[in-house]
């Protein structure tokens, strides 16, 4: 029989007055029409479209296609980060 003092069970969670969604405001790293130059290579990919530069070959790897908006991002003169290496 479940009596109306049944006691629930501790998440381990405690309540705190912050919510979980606020971050640090910290600048951007990558503009918004930076995400979309990588969303229309990712849709291309997607669609057997995107082609790797010189070879011309068709692009299979979700990396590469993020690598390409980027660097036509980059080109555009969008805010993205400097290449590594």
């Amino acid at each position: 029989m479940a009596s109306s003092t049944s006691k629930r069970k501790s998440t381990g969670k405690k309540p705190t007055g912050k919510k979980s969604t606020s971050r640090s405001k910290s600048p951007r790293k990558y503009s918004p029409a930076a995400g979309k130059s990588v969303e229309t290579e990712m849709r291309a990919m997607k669609q057997g479209k995107l082609k790797s530069g010189r070879s011309g070959k068709r692009v299979t790897n979700r990396k590469q296609a993020i690598a390409i908006g980027l660097s036509e991002a980059r080109r555009a003169g969008y805010k993205v980060p400097p290449e590594k290496g």
